[in-house]
Order: C-alpha cells, then sequence, then structure tokens
C-alpha cells in the first residue's frame, strides 16, 4: 500500500490527494498543513464576500473527508518543524504543494515607509489568517493607492470601498470589519503601467467594482486612447475586449458626485514613494507609453497621487524550502512534469504541484490538470517507491519530531467555534484570527 503525504491543503494539495485516491483504489494520503485550518488561499486569500468562490470549500471538503485521506494540520515541515529529509523517510512519496508565499517588490524608493503594504498582508488581515498583522491600515487614511491591476487588485479595491451592510454577512474577523465600517478612505486610485488591453484583471470582477453602494467608478478617456486595443477592440481576445468595454463606459459616463470614488488610472509606472511626517504621503508615478512590441516606456513626465494607504500588487514568488532545489529565478521547485529535479536528475519519491511547480499563474480551476499530471506521475512511478520501508503509524512519528497534528475533528471544534462566536455577535460564522484561539479550539477548549 503506498503511502503518500501531501504538503499543502489548498486547492493544489486537495486535487493532488483527490487524484491520487481516484487513480489508485489502494493509495492512503495524508494532507499536512502548518495551519490548524485547511483550504489554504480559498481560505485565507478569496475575499469575504464571494461567497459562490469561498464555496468551493465545499469540494475541498469532500477530498479531505475521503476515507483513504486524513488531514494533519498543525504541522510544519522545514525549519523549526519537520525537517523535509525526515519527511521523505515517514511516506513512500511526497508532494509538495505549498504556493507562491511572498509578494514581488517594486525596488522602489520609500517602498518600506509606514502606511506602505503588499497586498498580501492587507488580505491575510481582512481573511483572519493567524500570521497577519493589524497595521493599523486605515488609520488617518483619507486616499489609498493600489498598485497593479490584477483580480488581488480589484479585491482590495473593492474591500476598501465596501460598507458594514455589505460586510457584516461575511465571515470576516470582526476588528477588521469594524475597521473597514469606520473607514475615512474616500478615494482610490488603482494602477496600472500599462494599458487597459494588458490588464489580468476579469471582467467579472471588474465590473463589480460599478456595483457598490454610495461608489462611483470614473476613468480618465485619455489613459484609454494610447492603448493599441482601444480604438479597435474587436481585434483583441474576448476578455481583454470586455474590459476595453467596460472601462470605455466609465469613462463616457457623467460623475454622480457618489461619497467614495474609484479611479482608474493606466500607463503610470511607480518611480517612488513620497514621505510625509515620516509616513507615506503620496506615489510619484511616470507616465509612460506603449513601446510598440508589448511594453511600455517612460516618457518622463511624472504625477503624484495623494495616499496615506499604499497596498502593493504586483504578484507573488515562490520562496525556498529548506531542503528542497530551487530555481530563484523562477521561484519554482525545479521538476519534470511534477517530478522533482536534483541537479537535473529526477529525485525519487519527491514531487510538486500548483505555483511552487509552474509560478503563480492561472486561476484555482487551473491547479486541477497541474495537481493530475503530478498524481500521475508519481503512480508511475509507485512500483519503485513503495518498496521503501516506513513506519507504520505517520502520526506517532509526526509527534516524535514535535509537531502536534490537528485532526480533522479538530478542524470540526474549530468550525463550531466560529459559528459559536458569530452568534453571539449576531452575525454567520466568524473566523477566529490568531493561533491560540485556533488551536483551543480545536483542542476543544472554549475560546
Amino acid at each position: 500500500m503506498l503511502r503518500v503525504a501531501v504538503v499543502g491543503s489548498g486547492p493544489s494539495g486537495c486535487y493532488t490527494a483527490q487524484s491520487l485516491v481516484q487513480q489508485d483504489p489502494e493509495v492512503r494520503v495524508d494532507v499536512l498543513d502548518r495551519l490548524p485550518c485547511p483550504y489554504g488561499l480559498v481560505r485565507y486569500g478569496v475575499a469575504p464576500d464571494h461567497e459562490k468562490i469561498k464555496s468551493l470549500q465545499n469540494n475541498l471538503r469532500t477530498v479531505l473527508e475521503h476515507d483513504r485521506v486524513r488531514f494533519l494540520g498543525g504541522v510544519q515541515v522545514g525549519p523549526g518543524g519537520v525537517p523535509v529529509g525526515r519527511l521523505r523517510e515517514l511516506y513512500h512519496a511526497v508532494a509538495y504543494c505549498v504556493g507562491a508565499a511572498t509578494d514581488r517588490r517594486l525596488g522602489i524608493p520609500g517602498e518600506d515607509l509606514p502606511g506602505s503594504w503588499s497586498a498580501t498582508q492587507f488580505v491575510a488581515w481582512y481573511s483572519a489568517h493567524p500570521d497577519a498583522v493589524d497595521g493599523g491600515f486605515l488609520r488617518d487614511a483619507r486616499s489609498a493607492v493600489v498598485i497593479g491591476v490584477g483580480n488581488v487588485a480589484v479585491d482590495v479595491t473593492r474591500m476598501l470601498a465596501r460598507g458594514l451592510a455589505e460586510l457584516s454577512p461575511t465571515d470576516m474577523p470582526q476588528a477588521a470589519l469594524d475597521a473597514l465600517a469606520a473607514s475615512r478612505v474616500t478615494d482610490i486610485h488603482m494602477v496600472g503601467r500599462r494599458g487597459p488591453s494588458q490588464a489580468r484583471f476579469t471582467t467579472k470582477e471588474l465590473r463589480e467594482l460599478g456595483t457598490l453602494p454610495g461608489t462611483e467608478v470614473s476613468v480618465d478617456p485619455a489613459e484609454l486612447a494610447p492603448d493599441p486595443g482601444y480604438s479597435d477592440p474587436s481585434a483583441l481576445p474576448a476578455p481583454q475586449r470586455r474590459n476595453v468595454e467596460a472601462l470605455h463606459a466609465w469613462a463616457e459616463a457623467p460623475p454622480r458626485g457618489a461619497r467614495r470614488r474609484i479611479r482608474l488610472r493606466f500607463f503610470l509606472r511607480p518611480v517612488e514613494l513620497l514621505a510625509e511626517d515620516g509616513h507615506v504621503g503620496a506615489v510619484r508615478f511616470e507616465r509612460t507609453a506603449p513601446d510598440g512590441r508589448g511594453g511600455v516606456t517612460g516618457t518622463g513626465r511624472y504625477e503624484d497621487i495623494e495616499a496615506q494607504l499604499v497596498l502593493r500588487s504586483v504578484g507573488y514568488r515562490g520562496v525556498p524550502l529548506e531542503g528542497l532545489p530551487f530555481d530563484a529565478r523562477t521561484g519554482t521547485v525545479p521538476n519534470l512534469s511534477g517530478r522533482v529535479l536534483r541537479e537535473g536528475v529526477v529525485a525519487p519519491g519527491e514531487y510538486v504541484a500548483g505555483w511552487i511547480k509552474r509560478g503563480p499563474t492561472g486561476v484555482i480551476g487551473t491547479n486541477r490538470p497541474c495537481a493530475k499530471e503530478t498524481a500521475t506521475c508519481l503512480l508511475q512511478d509507485a512500483p519503485n517507491l513503495a518498496s521503501k520501508a516506513i513506519p507504520e503509524d505517520s502520526i506517532t512519528a509526526l509527534r516524535a519530531e514535535g509537531a502536534d497534528p490537528v485532526e480533522w475533528t479538530g478542524w470540526q471544534s474549530i468550525e463550531r467555534a466560529e459559528a459559536e462566536l458569530g452568534a453571539s455577535l449576531g452575525r454567520g460564522a466568524v473566523k477566529l484570527s490568531d493561533w491560540e484561539s485556533l488551536l483551543d479550539a480545536a483542542h476543544g477548549n472554549a475560546v
């Protein structure tokens, strides 16, 4: 019987586990996660007001409740936890599905000023990630700049404009709800260095900005005009064409005088964050222009946009996991169809899936074929892997390494505690947002 550890319980990890048990009627899979809660970015990355996408948790739950799959939360792999080498000794094979855990940086002066944050930090805060910091994101902020034009940028822009009535039904932690409800931010600028036909957001996410109560969206027609696809959007692929059409409609709409304003800006490249009294006070942008090759070039003209809050949303990047090879250029683990490569040679029993395999690209569903490819390769190798002697009881062995696994019943206890917390606040389920509360709930202690 093949025993496999999958490290990471987000979509790529769950899809890998699902593909393994579907293809092999005897394989058993332990899905390990350093957090006591499953679902990865579906729990901690999908915006709380996107209930339809968050409902994907129900599909992932079905995987983790399979009779040949075990969820083991609270298990750190690598430094401070179970070493990669030791984990390989406990299972016939290990598949790492650990995502891309850090943000790309702008690399410009002032990036680390107080008031400048990565979008991931902001998302972690309102999503109740136990590692999140409450940095007083919104304190004294009147104007916010979101740098980036992907779906994460749209998410944080939308959350900055949401009101109490729309956020109360979500599972957002109470402290974040209170802070967003009390926000004095009235102007939100979402800024991209290239044109609208090259933006990475999806049209559905984009159009949602135009449905926010008490908020108006504006686009400067002069910033759309240089885009090569603007004059003839019919030549664009369908997704980009729909984006340009939505932006065109906003560019032609008269102002409505709403309380909050979202301004979508294009062809502006950030070059410096400017300080005011030791805090970010504005972002300096250089105007760009199409270079004729699909990129942009600087024009030497600059514009400052006031901002007491800057959220940088320019992409994710994988980080090395001690004990595994790592390609710093791509931010991935070198692999051949999911088989880990050490110095160009396949490493028996080691696999990757998801962003750490292919880079931070695609949507949640992209992880399914990626995971299937990895699982198929693993099972092709199974005859050579299953002969290795491993401990009969991996949980006992993990505890001997200092881990204290949170099993599925522990996760169910967390769910009950979050439902009880929400009921006490007159809301639906409300997420627990710190390690102590999560672990107390997992072990059946009152929160």
